[in-house]
């Protein structure tokens, strides 16, 4: 095996990992509306509950890569969610469906980009932003597959087969590419620093304390500002169904729009490495924040204007998919790649706090002033994250 195919085997497993771990609560989210006698605020509360479970294991699971056990942890995280997932259909309570996805929350908090992200910048230096490009033009088709497939099978078979066929993928595609690929990528980099004093290794590695990082501005602005973004397309992303049908699309043709923000977070990213020599990474980052906040004004007005529908699947899609390359290379840039693993999982932890914290704030906006009001909320979070985020560039200056 050589690296760039083990990155596109990993770029593959965490195609499958998002479509089938995460992805497939949205595309089901009106499925289980329909078949079960639970509130929708109660629903997405669980899918609440998961993220939290990720954003706790996220910092723990960036030591773990520090210390070389990233193959181990990213695929371990998947085959248990996978098993997690596939026992959602006996759940027979929304408390036990809730309690099944805190399972799986804490996989995902140990399988996903973070994970993924940390040991790609370990172990592959400076080809480390192009393989984590790669692994995102692969992985920005995650919900094209999850989508579509979800609903087809579920709208034939019912949502239990879709349920047992994504943990299928999972489990019996997606963690033998992963495994194979993080093995050959951790031993290739143990190699090549075979030379290095082991007791030097972990003295420095034991003696690391996250509280100098904490302790930074620019971490918390980075943070945040990130986080912010994560709580309009945890928003959007979560509702995406219901919002389109809110807006006045049938079923299909949500769905289909649904389907469509995966193929322009790849076409975002292709336009980035087109600009990347010519752009700077932060002039890239800002017009994320602001090309979200814009997919909001679109998707608002589609109401009105329905072919606004097609701008905001390109702008939400693009500015999300791109933000996922920046985060990991922007945190980078401003707190160095020293112990990468632990800073990236504390970066991530408002991020998935936000993102957590997205589904049920969705449905609790819609309740209080439908999805009119939630559009109005994600906007102003894309542009509360866009002040953050230039904060944390000027106190890294």
């Amino acid at each position: 095996m050589t690296a760039r195919r083990a990155i596109i085997f990993l770029a593959i497993g965490e195609t499958i990992y998002w479509a089938g771990l995460y992805y497939i609560f949205a595309a089901l989210l009106v499925q289980w509306e329909a078949a079960e006698p639970w509130p929708k605020t109660q629903i997405t509360m669980a899918f609440t509950g998961a993220i939290l479970m990720a954003a706790i294991f996220a910092p723990i699971a960036g030591r773990q890569i520090d210390r070389g056990n990233g193959p181990k942890v990213l695929t371990f995280a998947a085959l248990i969610g996978a098993a997690l997932v596939a026992l959602l259909p006996f759940a027979n309570s929304v408390w036990m469906f809730g309690a099944i996805w805190l399972g799986v929350g804490a996989c995902l908090g140990g399988c996903l980009y973070e994970t993924c992200f940390s040991l790609i910048t370990r172990t592959r230096g400076d080809n480390a932003r192009r393989d984590i490009t790669l692994v995102t033009l692969f992985a920005g088709l995650a919900g094209t597959l999850s989508f579509p497939l979800s609903n087809a099978i579920s709208n034939t078979y019912g949502w239990h087969a879709a349920i047992w066929t994504m943990a299928g993928l999972v489990a019996f595609v997606g963690v033998p590419l992963v495994w194979h690929a993080t093995s050959f990528l951790e031993k290739e980099y143990q190699k090549e620093n075979a030379a290095r004093d082991d007791e030097t290794k972990e003295t420095h590695s034991s003696t690391f304390d996250i509280r100098r990082v904490l302790s930074k501005p620019a971490f918390w602005f980075i943070a945040i500002g990130f986080a912010m973004l994560g709580c309009n397309h945890g928003v959007i992303i979560n509702h995406i169904l219901p919002i389109l049908t809110d807006r006045g699309l049938t079923g299909d043709a949500a769905v289909l729009a649904a389907s469509m923000i995966g193929p322009m977070q790849v076409a975002g990213r292709l336009a980035m490495m087109a600009a990347e020599r010519r752009v700077s990474s932060h002039a890239i980052t800002s017009a994320c924040f602001v090309g979200v906040a814009c997919a909001g004004a679109a998707l608002y007005f589609s109401a009105v204007v329905p072919a606004l529908v097609v701008a905001f699947v390109i702008l939400q899609g693009s500015g999300h998919g791109v933000t996922s390359i920046m985060r990991p290379v922007i945190t980078k840039e401003i707190l160095g790649t020293q112990n990468f693993g632990a800073i990236s999982g504390a970066v991530a932890v408002p991020y998935l706090l936000a993102w957590a914290a997205a589904p049920v704030a969705g449905s609790l906006l819609w309740e209080a002033g439908g999805y009119d009001l939630a559009i109005i909320v994600v906007i102003v979070s894309a542009l509360t994250g866009l002040l953050f985020y230039r904060a944390a560039v000027h106190y890294s200056s």
